[in-house]
């Protein structure tokens, strides 16, 4: 128990001051960092709430700025686009990502919820459970590419290292992290901040300076490059935005009273620029090394020079730096599953099976990784349409309408779909490009915003 000393000066019965010592019996956690959290999804009294707008800028900046980012700057490249069309179609995934997790992150101090029981409000109880076992197993695979990422680069620094042991040191790191909890992770992701920004800023004023990554021209082939830029525009969006499920998370510990405008805008920013960033840098080091090596982070060793070994080390912990939300949401996303364990004994099970999937997806990670990503934001552009409509509206119809809303944007969206597993007649007409994530956005919120209208509760 936190005690908390407040100076109270009453008047007794006989009409003296007296000063007494109280403490709130509600704070359990309060700011202490070097204590494992003892809440998992339940709502959180006003006096457990701490923090600034700010903190949401540091843990999205520092969770971002990150190796599965840095691999995906590797996607633009290998589908042939100039340097020109490279950037501009990942800064407006990362706009449109960005947008996403700001709205989302705004939602944590007005409910004090984490973002899969906000869900459960608006899908209800039964309904909201599928929203959240897809995070859940969204959540296990970012770690497990995380990981594999993270793998490769500490073998690089320590080539005594077996790849499952390299795994298996950063699952206790990571893990340790996710079972302190939240204040434990909001105090790395601030350090991540400072050393992870002075590493990827001495790296990428290294890569400008010794590599002409403008004068990069991809042979052209005639076509123009619409398909391809699509395809780019949802990977990085569905990267940025793929955080939106869990963003309340990391924000619902903020005092009820913090505007909501300024948690948008630090969630914003904070993830936008890291992840451009680190996009811009992967792209860089592939333009650097002419796609000479499968391998991500062996390309950055190579493309860094002398400093090869700190850009490695750069990826290695970005890796943890990520993968600590990755478990916790995944803790949260079980408890909304109505898994009825503590939450730090949720998050030591998550390790375990990240740490298989890891061992499993490391032989054909280019696949795991590509296939994954786009699988992600399948169910993603549904359910945030839902959860926008349901916020700016204020109101929504009965929950199964929700739920129908998100499964009816998601059926009307499959023939926009264009990956290595499937590609659907809408796509094949568009050479290729995948709308996937625009069709199933639009259809579900407009449907829940058609059905909200005199809904059944205020959703505030």
């Amino acid at each position: 128990m936190l005690f908390i000393a407040a100076f109270c000066i009453y008047r007794s019965k006989y009409g003296k001051a007296v000063i007494a010592i109280a403490y709130d019996p509600d704070v359990r956690y309060g700011g202490r960092t070097l204590k494992v959290e003892p809440y998992g999804v339940e709502p959180l009294a006003d006096a457990e709430r701490h923090g600034t707008p700010f903190s949401q800028f540091t843990v999205w900046l520092g969770s971002n700025l990150t190796i599965a980012d840095f691999a995906l700057g590797f996607f633009p490249v290998s589908l042939g686009l100039s340097w020109f069309w490279t950037a501009a179609a990942l800064a407006a995934g990362n706009l449109l990502g960005g947008l996403a997790l700001g709205l989302c992150a705004g939602m944590g101090p007005r409910w004090g919820l984490p973002q899969m029981m906000i869900s459960r409000e608006i899908f209800g109880r039964i309904g909201g459970r599928l929203p959240a076992l897809f995070n859940y197993l969204s959540t296990i695979g970012w770690f497990s590419v995380n990981n594999i990422l993270g793998s490769y680069g500490l073998r690089i620094l320590v080539p005594q290292l077996a790849f499952w042991q390299a795994a298996l040191v950063l699952v206790v790191v990571q893990g340790l992290l996710a079972v302190f909890g939240h204040n434990l992770i909001h105090w790395y992701e601030r350090a991540m901040s400072v050393v992870l920004g002075l590493i990827f800023l001495i790296l990428s004023v290294t890569l400008v300076l010794h590599h002409h990554l403008f004068r990069y021209h991809p042979a052209a082939s005639g076509a123009p490059p619409w398909a391809p830029v699509a395809l780019v525009v949802a990977a990085a969006l569905s990267y940025l935005g793929s955080w939106a499920p869990y963003a309340s998370d990391y924000s619902r510990y903020l005092p009820r009273a913090t505007p909501v405008k300024q948690v948008f805008r630090n969630s914003f920013w904070g993830g936008f620029i890291a992840s451009l960033w680190l996009e811009l840098a992967g792209a860089g080091v592939a333009v650097a090394v002419h796609g000479g090596s499968g391998n991500p982070i062996a390309a950055l060793h190579q493309a860094a020079g002398g400093l090869g070994a700190l850009a490695v080390l750069a990826i290695v912990l970005g890796g943890t730096a990520a993968d600590a939300l990755n478990l916790y949401s995944n803790a949260l996303a079980a408890g909304a599953l109505n898994i009825r364990l503590p939450r730090w004994s949720l998050a030591v099970i998550a390790s375990l099976v990240g740490l298989g999937l890891s061992l499993w997806g490391s032989g054909s990670f280019e696949a795991y990784y590509e296939n994954f990503l786009l699988l992600l934001g399948y169910w993603l552009a549904p359910w945030l349409g839902v959860m926008l409509a349901a916020l700016y509206r204020g109101r929504l119809g009965a929950p199964g309408r929700a739920l129908a809303a998100f499964l009816a944007g998601l059926a009307l969206s499959v023939p926009f779909m264009s990956s290595a597993l499937f590609t659907g007649p809408a796509a094949q007409a568009l050479n290729g490009a995948d709308l996937t994530l625009y069709v199933g956005f639009v259809v579900s919120a407009a449907m829940a915003w058609w059905w909200g209208r005199g809904g059944r509760s205020r959703v505030d």
